[in-house]
């Protein structure tokens, strides 16, 4: 006998979009400035006249993917990404172009954690990790609010019990 397991239902907060635009011209402009420095230097020590053509190369297939990265990824992200907590199942909903739909039964996860790196504090938000046994998952960012809510939800459903001091 199965039961039915409806999609899950909670979205992550509009804001996000911006802070993965954020990241990502922040990880683009990385990038950038290395192939600029390996131009500066096949121009200045005049390498093979064959790395010229591969930097060239690497140049048009990363505005390609800068394009992606920034424009259109974190859009389709934000739109697919769902998550549902009861007490069986944590279910995350997520992917761009491949989508997945990962279903964690509760009494397999271990341990959970609420993150907040620079750019998730700016925005006053937070991520949750959650582990189990064999893999780690996350759920990108939360209100402060209801991050801790669904932390502390987890962890009942899942039993996990603070360690006494």
């Amino acid at each position: 006998m199965y039961t039915n397991i409806d999609t899950p239902h909670g979205k992550l907060s509009k804001a996000i979009i911006k802070i993965w635009i954020i990241r990502e011209v922040i990880a683009n402009l990385c990038g950038w400035f290395i192939l600029g420095v390996l131009f500066y230097l096949d121009h200045l020590f005049s390498w093979k006249e064959w790395i010229g053509y591969l930097l060239f190369i690497i140049m048009i297939i990363s505005l390609f993917f800068s394009i992606w990265s920034i424009f259109i990824e974190p859009f389709l992200l934000y739109k697919n990404w769902r998550y549902e907590a009861n007490a069986e199942f944590l279910q995350l909903k997520f992917g761009a172009i491949n989508e997945k739909h990962q279903i964690i039964p509760m009494t397999k996860i271990q341990s959970i954690s609420t993150n907040q790196g620079p750019l998730l504090r700016k925005y006053d938000f937070y991520s949750i990790s959650i582990d189990t046994m064999g893999s780690s998952h996350s759920i990108p960012a939360l209100p402060k609010e209801k991050a801790i809510e669904l932390r502390n939800q987890i962890a009942y459903f899942a039993k996990i019990k603070e360690v006494e001091s």
